[in-house]
């Protein structure tokens, strides 16, 4: 799949997720396969772009692979501004965020809110895209709510635009997060632009991947709640898309490894104390297949250090391989 300029190593792609997709678990999720990873969305306020928040957001210092950028907002003007400052600080694809269905985001208009608004939503594409020398994307869902599915609508709007792709998750704002994904109107997004198409929501193994391809004719697919504590997961769709066969289960040695590298860049470039914080949810996902009851979960949760985090990791691993 390309974007623009931009050819991708595959068609399987990181969602942005705020909270999750920084710069450490983007870099481990490229190395373990993914063609592409979004940045967490970025407030298109420029009030809030010196927040420490904010700065962690837009760090993409050394990493590799292409520099997907992700910004939120409501006003064309805002908006436009937000993606120049991030291309002048190396973003070199602008996602356009109106697929989030945060009550906070929503609130102020922005994220999937914006579906209820096509007029607005061509004002805020047209200023993006006519701010940036770089290609834009846009994320949506398939509409406001399961009665207003707009989503072949705002597809068209995009691609008279000149959105460089689209993804679309397969739910409206109103579903949330609940129920499962519809892939029915991102076949019918997809039949209805030659843009290319990326599928998101509910895909959550090699072969439903392969199922949401063929079954929308989509060009790549975007994985978001199925690689926390799971990042291989890329590699493991993306082989079985090329081969039609199953990579191996990771051993525990290697889910150690994984696990150990990705807390401690998380220590390093968040440093005290919030490295440690945000480490938890991450160490939760990996170790919830190994760990049912949450015993050990609960104890790592008290610990504040990152020292007393890595020796906890490293006990809690030997004691699993003598098992």
């Amino acid at each position: 799949m390309r974007i623009g300029p931009y050819q991708l190593e595959n068609n399987v792609i990181v969602a942005p997720m705020a909270g999750i997709t920084d710069r450490p678990f983007r870099q481990l999720c490229r190395r373990l396969g993914a063609g592409l990873a979004v940045s967490e969305m970025l407030s298109s306020n420029p009030k809030v772009w010196k927040t420490d928040k904010s700065m962690n957001r837009m760090d993409h210092s050394g990493e590799s692979g292409i520099r997907s950028v992700q910004i939120a907002g409501a006003d064309p003007e805002l908006m436009a501004q937000a993606a120049q400052f991030n291309v002048q600080n190396g973003a070199q694809i602008i996602d356009i965020n109106m697929g989030c269905p945060a009550k906070k985001v929503n609130k102020k208009l922005a994220g999937s809110a914006l579906l209820q608004y096509p007029d607005l939503v061509e004002e805020i594409v047209q200023a993006v895209v006519g701010a940036v020398k770089v290609p834009v994307t846009l994320k949506i869902r398939t509409g406001w709510d399961p009665a207003n599915r707009n989503g072949v609508e705002i597809a068209k709007i995009a691609e008279r635009n000149r959105i460089a792709s689209l993804a679309v998750h397969g739910r409206t704002r109103a579903c949330m997060y609940k129920g499962e994904a519809e892939y029915d109107t991102i076949k019918a997004i997809k039949q209805s632009v030659s843009i290319p198409v990326v599928a998101n929501g509910d895909i959550t193994s090699p072969e439903k991947a392969k199922q949401v391809l063929d079954y929308t004719g989509a060009d790549a697919i975007m994985i978001g709640r199925a690689a926390q504590g799971r990042p291989w997961i890329f590699r493991e769709i993306d082989y079985y898309l090329r081969t039609g066969k199953h990579l191996p289960t990771p051993e525990v040695s290697e889910v150690r490894s994984i696990l150990m590298e990705h807390l401690l860049n998380l220590h390093q470039f968040y440093g005290e104390p919030m490295g440690a914080r945000i480490a938890r949810k991450h160490v939760s996902w990996y170790l919830q297949s190994h760990d049912q009851e949450g015993q050990f979960r609960r104890v790592f949760n008290a610990l504040e250090q990152p020292e007393e985090q890595i020796e906890a990791l490293e006990n809690y691993f030997e004691t699993l391989a003598a098992n």
